[in-house]
């Protein structure tokens, strides 16, 4: 019972802001390695996200969370917004999940329980995006519990080393980024997306610059959503009947990551690992009616150094995503 009462704590410490925006989109996302047929590292992440999707006209007003970004949005009136809240865990495994000391060179037990808020705010030629995330790392975070909750059901090995995670922390993110749709065919049906981001908090802070090529229908409609990915809110969704597949690189530099570098102001368990990265990504999507579906092959380390190895569990990742119109 303590942990369902942890968690509503964590709902209402958002809830204020979550009964003033109206929303017209729910999605639900799983993030597994089992999709790429292995079961550590990056052992799962669970998020629930609704949306208030505007065009031109009224735009929905960021909440709260995001009031230390508002000053670097453009004053410039946007075509479009996209206002998003989202509820998630992840959860971060050694590789051998049955001993209950995990090694010193391998990942931590780590988990995070979070709300994040991100807004968007498109133009016809780019869009910009302020993103919020408040959470917990630590038992408070559930992992431990879910995780055996979902072994015991799937009849899998049942963790033992949930004792050596992270401590207790409560953690944050602020990100900044921007999208550019800097070329598109005259068949209108490839288009060029570049981004810039940057981050900064307790959870992580990193810089990255990224590229994705997509082809598909009507992609302007949809140019901006990729910026949701790295927020972990969706993985780029179509909408309105449309559809296209994608693949997209980035290349970044990350000065710190609580599951890797461990807590912030406390001792605890932590590796070494290369800073810089270049990430791949794979995906389709595909809407009808209502309806939305999206799938995404992730590889977010396929730099050879020190740690490529050792980091493969974490970064290598399959991700589902299913949303619905529900107005």
């Amino acid at each position: 019972m303590r942990y369902i009462l942890k968690f509503f704590l964590l709902l209402a410490f958002v809830f204020p802001a979550l009964v003033r925006a109206e929303f017209e989109w729910i999605s639900y996302t799983i993030d597994n390695d089992l999709f790429l047929g292995n079961d550590s590292g990056y052992t799962n992440g669970i998020y629930v996200s609704l949306y208030d999707v505007e065009e031109a006209g009224e735009q929905p007003k960021p909440s709260w969370m995001l009031r230390p970004l508002l000053w670097s949005l453009p004053v410039q009136e946007p075509v479009g917004a996209v206002n998003s809240f989202t509820v998630g865990q992840t959860m971060i495994t050694p590789k051998d999940i049955t001993v209950e000391i995990p090694g010193d060179k391998d990942l931590p037990y780590a988990g995070l329980l979070f709300v994040n808020n991100t807004y968007l705010s498109i133009n016809k030629r780019y869009a910009d995006k302020i993103s919020t995330t408040i959470g917990f790392v630590g038992s408070l975070s559930l992992a431990e519990e879910s995780q055996k909750i979902v072994h015991a059901i799937t009849d899998s090995d049942e963790p033992r080393g949930w004792n050596t995670q992270l401590k207790n922390e409560l953690v944050f993110e602020f990100t900044r980024a921007r999208a550019w749709r800097s070329w598109e065919s005259e068949s209108k049906q490839w288009d060029l997306i570049t981004t810039s981001e940057f981050s900064l908090g307790t959870i992580s802070s990193g810089i990255d610059m990224g590229i994705m090529f997509r082809y598909g229908k009507n992609l302007i409609e949809s140019y901006a959503i990729p910026l949701l990915d790295s927020s972990r809110t969706t993985n780029p969704v179509a909408i309105n009947g449309n559809w296209y597949v994608y693949s997209g690189m980035k290349i970044g530099y990350k000065f710190n990551q609580i599951f890797t570098d461990g807590n912030t102001f406390r001792d605890s368990r932590s590796i070494d690992y290369d800073r810089q990265y270049v990430s791949l990504i794979l995906g389709l999507a595909y809407s009808w009616n209502d309806y939305s579906f999206a799938f995404a092959i992730n590889d977010s380390n396929i730099i050879s150094g020190k740690s490529e190895k050792l980091l493969k569990d974490l970064t290598e990742y399959g991700s589902l995503s299913f949303a619905v119109k529900f107005e």
